[in-house]
């Protein structure tokens, strides 16, 4: 959680402000308490959507029926105001993290935990549909885990921008890659059977620690969803066949929510629950978290520095998307500080500041291992990749895919949805290490071998969620063991979004087919500030037969990214 900045509200109807949780394509969220003391998460949309009465209609509208669901395993909607000048609704906070920060910092749920995960969200997706309500982005940042069981969020909002985008473009569908369900993606009718798949799709992330379908682009990606089988890893026995029946490319052939959850917990969530669902690493970072909550006090001014811009993305150094997230509080390190904005912030409606400047990027607050000054980072954090695709959306516009978030992908569909073209053949199959593609002597080198000299480029994906990771150059240079002899930069530029992060390895072992260098942040060259990873891990290059070089890095924090390059100018 982020300090109130110069400008931002301390209050937003009866709530008094704690502090910003974080902001995304849809609006700033932040963490407040109301007068009899309960605490609350208060999402308050663009000022962009305000204009648009057709937003607030459907906003009053979404609102209402979501007040209404009632679920155990949701947060509830508990105030919301459609007609202030900037439109708002708080929700009851859940004190737990992401299911994507959970599994990414602690590896897959163990089974008996999935299996309570996927009977709580079915039992709330139950409830949603027994309105007559489609959530349509089921995914991992949109489920919180709590002691008392999981939570489905992102309600309200989300659909009255999809409503209001469908009254204004045909064939217009919201969603994530990966995650939408074949139906969602060729723009047909949907139901509740799109979510269920969706959750199939977020239960076999739990489970094996990496989504079900895996692309180096959207567009792979994509195509993978609609005409292939998911990758289930070492899934076996009853929670595979159950998963499995979710992911069914005919909506007609998966369970219904409540079948769903008597399949996963015969005796109901609840029961589960009680029994204690979630592993001891978890627990105790739940109860801290709960605990620090309790400390937190009202500001009576908020300090008088530069505001991160209301009118783009934006995230916390703790690594949560804040899109949709309302997870658990994080006080940030003492050197952390806020990054000054671009251009000079104005006041928009309510009071909310709005940010105008010549391009749109992300805004970002410091890293939690940044210093004024030191803007330094390595790679993408997974968790910055996965909001950034929140962020942007998933939009497919009648038979046009534009769901490139990031760079290289891209493909359309047959106008009568039969079968459709492939995109260009890209490999998307992480090796389980270099030498799975090229088989070379066993001698160690002690310098680098003159077949990598030169300068490498290809997309990435990330092994833990299956979403593409940007794309990476590596410069290779002459150097012996122990030198730096690599330098690094991965890179998303796509739909005014601009991410960099820079990066330099030092050789640490290898033969002359085969290299292993140590990555830590280029002190040189200056990345995207509060984006990028300032760990250092091992990263592994591997020559392969046709010509290639195949790279994986062990950084878990940026998702284990993995790709295939080619040689850049020859």
């Amino acid at each position: 959680m982020q300090p109130l900045e110069a400008g931002e509200p301390l209050r937003i109807g009866a709530y008094r402000l704690l502090g910003r949780l974080g902001a995304g394509g849809m609006g700033r969220v932040y963490l407040g308490r109301s007068a009899g003391g309960r605490t609350v998460a208060v999402k308050v949309v663009h000022p962009h959507f305000a204009l648009d009465e057709q937003f607030r209609a459907r906003f009053r509208r979404e609102v209402d029926a979501a007040r209404r669901i009632g679920a155990q395993w949701t947060a509830p909607v508990l105030d919301a105001d459609p007609d202030a000048p900037v439109p708002w609704v708080a929700t009851g906070y859940v004190a737990g993290p992401p299911l994507s920060a959970a599994v990414t910092e602690h590896g897959p749920l163990p089974e008996q935990a999935v299996r309570t995960l996927g009977a709580g969200l079915a039992e709330a997706l139950a409830a949603v549909h027994g309105q007559g309500l489609i959530h349509r982005d089921v995914k991992p940042s949109n489920v919180l885990l709590a002691l008392d069981g999981p939570r489905l969020i992102d309600f309200g909002i989300a659909r009255a921008i999809d409503a209001t985008a469908s009254l204004t473009s045909t064939g217009v569908s919201v969603g994530s890659p990966g995650y939408m369900a074949p139906e969602q993606i060729r723009g047909l009718e949907i139901s509740g059977a799109a979510d269920v798949f969706s959750l199939g799709a977020v239960l076999a992330y739990a489970a094996t620690g990496a989504a079900p379908f895996l692309g180096d682009s959207s567009a792979v990606l994509l195509y993978k969803v609609v005409h292939e089988e998911p990758e289930l890893g070492d899934l076996e026995g009853g929670l595979r066949e159950v998963i499995a029946s979710c992911l069914a490319k005919n909506p007609a052939h998966r369970p219904t929510p409540a079948e769903l959850a008597r399949q996963l917990a015969p005796g109901g969530a609840a029961a589960s629950v009680a029994a204690g669902w979630l592993p001891g690493p978890l627990v105790r970072e739940v109860s801290r978290s709960a605990v620090a909550l309790l400390d937190l006090e009202p500001q009576e001014a908020p300090p008088q520095s530069g505001p991160v811009p209301f009118s783009n993305a934006s995230f916390g150094f703790n690594g949560a998307a804040a899109l949709g997230v309302f997870g658990p509080p994080v006080d940030p390190p003492p050197t952390a500080a806020p990054t000054p904005p671009p251009y000079p912030p104005t006041t928009g409606a309510g009071g909310v500041p709005e940010q105008r400047g010549p391009d749109s990027r992300f805004a970002v607050t410091m890293s939690a291992d940044s210093r004024p000054g030191e803007h330094r980072g390595r790679r993408l954090s997974c968790t910055v990749a996965l909001a950034v695709a929140g962020a942007l959306a998933a939009v497919t516009v009648g038979s046009a895919f534009l769901l490139d978030l990031m760079p290289g992908g891209g493909a359309k569909d047959n106008a009568d949805h039969g079968a459709a073209t492939p995109p260009a053949a890209t490999s998307s199959a992480e090796p389980s290490s270099p030498a799975d593609s090229a088989t070379g002597s066993p001698e160690q080198v002690t310098e680098v071998p003159k077949g990598f000299l030169g300068t490498w480029k290809g997309p990435l994906t990330e092994k833990t969620n299956g979403q593409p990771h940007g794309t990476l150059t590596a410069v290779f240079e002459e150097g012996k063991k122990g030198a730096d002899v690599v330098r690094m930069n991965t890179t998303i530029s796509t739909l005014g979004v601009e991410v960099s992060c820079n990066s330099i390895a030092s050789l640490t072992s290898g033969t002359d087919k085969e290299l292993t260098l140590r990555e830590r942040a280029d002190p040189d060259r200056p990345s995207t500030a509060g984006l990028c990873t300032t760990n250092v891990d091992d990263v592994h290059f591997g020559r392969a037969a046709d010509g290639t070089l195949r790279f994986r890095s062990d950084e878990r924090g940026a998702g284990l990214p993995y790709g295939t390059l080619t040689r850049s100018g020859g």
